[in-house]
């Protein structure tokens, strides 16, 4: 690592600062952030057992929810460690191809997640509008074919972010990330030369991944409405509505926080920099903590093995 006209050349170490501007209370801050990473990764082990000793779960709503589980174990355990150990034991340097490893990981993972919350929608978008249909069409090599594209997509669409950096980026500004983890453009802003593609194709990546998705879905659940809200007894549309909620409240809250981050890390200069940080790190913390919280408590057959596994 050399530097020239006050700029780094290829450098091997980068340093994390953390949450700018809470430096002093960032050892406080980790205690929930670690106690929410321990209920995600307890709330989705204990799911994702249950869903694969109970036979009567092999279904694709729960199969789905299942690898939701695993995405929401693998996301979190990709930030939370290195995060937990710039809070509480000041180790904020990471190996530069580390840390694009890390944001490899953490961009995949989050392109997965949202695909696996439309494969979803569209389940119960055939349960509910195509009843009869459901068990024809979700067998178990589509939804093995599903969840293959799904990860093909994320991993072709963010793997170029590694090449772009590696190849195009040689000096950079700084060696400090303002930031608590490894981000495609906390990373990108670091580089002292051009980064407008990098920028386009960041956008790019975010629209085509949760843009689309989120398209189908909202169109998936206006059809679901329209069916349930058309069925005559009331009994039925409770019972219909009822198998949507947990999926409803999951997905509005991880795009939430999803477009809240994109938009200020991009366009929200007046934003206090620890707002941002702080929304971004819980971006990638509350839907692992929450969803196996949602899901046990709105499905009932969930909740049942639950309560089966601690009365025994």
């Amino acid at each position: 690592m050399s530097t020239s006209n006050n700029t780094v050349f290829m450098p091997s170490m980068l340093t994390l600062i953390g949450i700018p501007g809470l430096e002093s209370v960032q050892c406080w801050i980790g205690i929930p952030f670690c106690a929410m990473y321990l209920i995600a990764v307890i709330g989705n082990s204990l799911l994702l057992i249950i869903i694969i000793s109970e036979r009567s779960l092999h279904e694709p709503m729960y199969i789905f929810l299942g690898v939701l589980a695993v995405t929401d174990m693998a996301l979190s355990t990709s930030i939370v460690p290195k995060m937990l150990g710039i809070f509480w034991f000041h180790i904020p340097e990471i190996y530069f191809d580390s840390c694009l490893f890390q944001m490899w990981l953490i961009h995949t993972f989050q392109a997965m997640e949202s695909g696996i919350l439309l494969a979803m929608a569209l389940d119960r978008y055939v349960a509910i509008c195509y009843p009869l249909r459901h068990a024809v069409i979700f067998t178990h090599q589509l939804i093995t074919q599903i969840g293959s594209v799904l990860a093909l997509r994320a991993v072709i669409l963010v793997t170029p972010f590694l090449l772009l950096i590696k190849c195009r980026f040689q000096f950079y500004h700084t060696t400090v990330i303002s930031h608590s983890y490894c981000e495609h453009m906390a990373i990108v802003k670091l580089a002292a030369e051009n980064i407008r593609v990098n920028k386009i194709y960041g956008l790019f990546v975010a629209f085509t991944v949760a843009g689309f998705d989120l398209i189908f879905i909202t169109v998936s659940y206006i059809q679901i409405f329209i069916t349930v809200f058309r069925l005559p007894e009331k009994e039925a549309r409770l019972k219909a509505f009822n198998t949507c909620i947990a999926h409803i409240c999951v997905f509005l809250q991880f795009y939430f926080f999803a477009f809240f981050s994109f938009f200020t890390h991009r366009f929200g200069s007046h934003i206090p920099p620890y707002i941002h940080i702080l929304f971004s790190s819980l971006y990638l913390l509350v839907p692992p903590f929450l969803n196996p919280l949602v899901y046990g408590a709105k499905t009932k057959q969930i909740r049942v093995h639950v309560v089966k596994i601690f009365c025994s």
